[in-house]
């Protein structure tokens, strides 16, 4: 289940279908929510048809070929093409992934449909609005906090304390789980989000740390952290096989644990 933010009193119209490609033996249908702000119109569907021959296997490559060689108006962010960046989330066929490493394959037979990520205000098309959400990771002060004097060469680290970060640090920030959780869709102005939450985590868990109390006393609020209702939802979109909703969890018992 996904919600969209559309603009105010507006409705998703169907859009414009593209022609084949002319010599195209083998095609694939996209279906592609469209808006701009500057035409003072309502979102809309448009159909396109990409030369599968001449285009690569992931959704990214289609969505560039159609930029290339359709519709160059189309507008989507992307950078690494290597799922490391985060750039080209949004929804496809229903689902929170990234565009560069979602193959064409691994969506059922049919149209391809694509749609920014789920309840942002949307900036233009594909692009969502992640102001909010950057504010949110910055509120949670994803830097080491330390009190004594800075060692000459580094702040030592067993492995096994660096174990404890394994799961957290790999976060891309691409707003995948935070955007699939209905709690993040009613409360984004209070909820920090499973993206946030697995990154303070991550600096609770960092043996280096010297601020462990002022976190979790920042995350002491029925909004901010309590909002989570452990649906899973996160874990599920996440494209990089992290657990957000462990880690939520984690620091939900960490808030109880210093209590007793």
């Amino acid at each position: 289940m996904v919600e969209f933010a559309l603009p105010k009193n507006s409705t998703i119209s169907s859009g414009k279908t593209w022609p084949k490609p002319e010599g195209a033996t083998e095609t694939r249908e996209y279906h592609i929510y469209r808006w701009s702000p500057d035409d003072n119109q309502n979102p809309r569907i448009d159909t396109y048809y990409v030369n599968t021959a001449d285009c690569g296997p992931m959704i990214l490559d289609g969505l560039i070929w159609i930029k290339n060689h359709i519709d160059p108006t189309l507008t989507f962010r992307r950078s690494c093409r290597e799922g490391v960046c985060g750039s080209c989330a949004m929804n496809i066929d229903g689902q929170n992934t990234l565009a560069c490493t979602c193959a064409a394959s691994d969506v059922a037979s049919g149209p391809i449909t694509i749609r920014p990520l789920p309840h942002q205000p949307v900036v233009k098309d594909l692009v969502p609005d992640l102001t909010n959400f950057y504010a949110q990771y910055a509120s949670i002060e994803p830097w080491l906090h330390t009190t004594t004097a800075t060692p000459q060469k580094e702040w030592r680290q067993s492995i096994e304390e660096r174990r404890e970060l394994d799961g957290l640090y790999e976060c891309i920030l691409c707003a995948c789980c935070s955007t699939s959780c209905p709690s993040y869709w009613w409360n984004s102005d209070r909820f920090l989000g499973p993206a946030a939450l697995l990154a303070a985590d991550r600096w609770v868990k960092d043996s280096r740390d010297e601020a462990t109390g002022e976190r979790l006393d920042n995350l002491e609020d029925p909004f901010r952290l309590y909002r989570c209702h452990t649906i899973m939802n996160c874990t599920k979109a996440c494209p990089k096989g992290l657990n957000p909703s462990k880690a939520i969890a984690d620091l939900k018992r960490k808030l109880v644990e210093r209590q007793v």
